[in-house]
């Protein structure tokens, strides 16, 4: 592994800080996350339009940058550092790899363009509240989490050849309330070809319900999604499709979305330890600072350490996805990012004092990301298991006993 950047990669890590310094400040993330949308399409048109952010891990057939696990990384690990609310992770990270990776030539062709130009949002939804489960980030994937056949999920039926109508709920769907194309996982064939495939709905399509809900992190919207007999179409041929090439494509997508969160809660860890730091060198207690009192230091060291480790991972996981060697180890280094990030924010919550205990205050937003991300994607415990189970760390130590 070299672990130096190009200069390619350090110039896309520059102008993503640079225009999130610019244009995406605390007041500005407050702002967007209180909108309809829960995001400034303005900052949106910027991304997409003017850098190709969204494109910048898909081919240049498809109108997309090229680039790959790394440099979406380094991009989200800046707009991790802001809190910025936007559709990139759903729309780069989750929807366009699946249809890339499981869509026929003209569905490529007619939607990753325009995804890649940001001009389409797209987010997946899975029902109930099984993402980390569909992802194959806390289990294995290969079960009946769609719906199973039985009552609740979502169950799709095919009316005619190449018609297809879906039936059910997904409740924990990111930015399922604005995206204009939805990845729907659906279960389908009954008890006696059960399987689980992903559909292509159109977000204006008739029968479809969509409500934004109430979630503890604004930053990260989320909507729950009603599909009454809507219409929609295969993602894929679906030729001799049992679900096992979904789910594969599903646990591939999930690796490298861990990676890129991994890197986005490490751009958020560090500045909220870089803002917890600025500030007990301001604030003064007993005629002193109070980052000169011993215990501060030593509690803030701990708290570095805890995020160049995590960075570290982050980093290695994104090469790993990127090597083509096989590796993934994106729900590890999610973890270690989660958990970094959750301890950057809890310190910075109580050193900062009665201020840091107030909506006045960022420190709040911080935490509320690293928790909200936990429960998204999570528990950290279950990630950790989950890699020692396909690592087969277990059953290893076993043999050797």
């Amino acid at each position: 592994m070299d672990a130096a950047f190009t200069a390619e990669q350090d110039e896309i890590r520059r102008t993503l800080h640079e225009l999130m310094n610019k244009r995406c400040g605390p007041e500005d993330v407050k702002a967007a996350v209180g909108t309809p949308a829960g995001y400034d399409p303005a900052l949106w048109s910027a991304l997409g339009g003017e850098l190709g952010l969204p494109g910048l891990a898909l081919p240049e057939q498809y109108g997309g940058v090229g680039c790959g696990a790394t440099e979406l990384a380094l991009a989200c690990e800046e707009s991790g550092r802001a809190l910025a609310p936007s559709p990139l992770l759903a729309t780069a990270a989750l929807a366009a790899p699946l249809v890339l990776a499981l869509g026929t030539e003209a569905q490529r062709a007619e939607l990753l363009p325009r995804i890649a130009s940001g001009a389409l949002t797209a987010t997946l939804a899975v029902p109930g509240e099984g993402l980390a489960t569909a992802l194959g980030l806390t289990g294995d994937n290969r079960g009946d989490w769609s719906g199973g056949g039985r009552a609740g999920g979502v169950q799709a039926r095919q009316a005619d050849q190449g018609n297809w109508r879906l039936y059910g709920q997904a409740d924990q769907v990111l930015d399922g309330h604005s995206a204009g194309l939805l990845i729907v996982a659906a279960h389908t064939g009954g008890f006696a070809r059960s399987r689980t495939l992903l559909f292509l709905v159109r977000g204006d399509a008739q029968g479809i319900v969509r409500t934004r809900q109430t979630s503890l992190d604004e930053t990260r919207p989320r909507a729950r999604v009603e599909l009454r007999d809507v219409a929609a179409e295969l993602l894929g041929s679906g030729e001799g499709g049992e679900g096992g090439e979904v789910a594969g494509a599903l646990a591939a997508v999930g690796d490298a979305a861990a990676t890129v969160l991994a890197a986005e809660a490490v751009g958020a860890a560090e500045r909220a330890l870089e803002r917890t730091v600025e500030h007990v060198r301001q604030r003064e207690q007993f005629g002193r600072p109070i980052g000169s009192f011993q215990a501060v230091k030593h509690r803030l060291a701990d708290v570095y350490v805890q995020v160049q480790a995590a960075r570290s991972a982050a980093y290695y996981a994104a090469w790993a996805a990127g090597s083509g060697s096989g590796e993934r180890a994106g729900g590890l280094a999610l973890a270690q990012a989660l958990e970094a990030l959750r301890t950057a924010a809890s310190e910075a919550v109580q050193l900062h004092g009665g201020i840091g205990f107030t909506w006045e205050h960022d420190a709040h937003l911080y935490l509320k990301r690293a928790t909200g991300d936990e429960l998204l994607f999570g528990p950290v415990h279950l990630l950790r298991a989950r890699a020692a189970e396909s690592a087969e760390l277990f059953t290893r130590q076993e043999a050797t006993v």
